[in-house]
């Protein structure tokens, strides 16, 4: 990991890749790529190194971020639907001990009761939610703040 630059891994989640497609009266109509591109763009302008990673699988999401320690000082995590139900991405968050900030598109406070519960924000060091693909920026910030001032 370099010192100089923070090194950060975004982890999304289920259905993310659907962007665009999926309920765009909540999500929008930009797609997964645009919110690649804009995740880059903001790395960029914030003086980070970002690698970005999207699945459907939960013991995929689980191996990312057991992968990451000792690789990156920081996690983006939208967790999407597994949010609500990963006790495994939890435990995976507690064990690498790596500072997280926990993301999501929409507020997930204001929306059905099953998904105001979050398993990720038991580990996470600060939660950003309902600001669009904005969240991820300020998730870096967050990140960058904490992290190298």
């Amino acid at each position: 990991m370099n010192r100089d630059i923070l090194s950060i891994l975004v982890l999304n989640g289920p259905n993310l890749n659907l962007l665009g497609l999926r309920e765009p009266e909540l999500y929008g109509r930009q797609t997964y790529a645009d919110l690649e591109d804009y995740i880059r763009r903001s790395a960029m302008e914030l003086g980070c190194a970002c690698e970005i990673y999207q699945s459907n699988h939960e013991g995929v999401l689980v191996d990312r971020i057991q992968a990451a320690r000792g690789v990156y000082g920081g996690i983006v995590l939208n967790a999407a639907a597994y949010t609500h139900t990963s006790v495994a991405i939890l435990d995976a968050l507690k064990a690498v001990e790596i500072p997280t900030v926990e993301v999501h598109l929409t507020d997930i406070r204001s929306r059905e009761p099953f998904r105001q519960h979050s398993y990720v924000s038991l580990a996470a060091i600060a939660t950003v939610v309902g600001k669009g693909f904005a969240g991820y920026r300020e998730a870096m910030e967050i990140l960058r703040n904490r992290l190298i001032g």
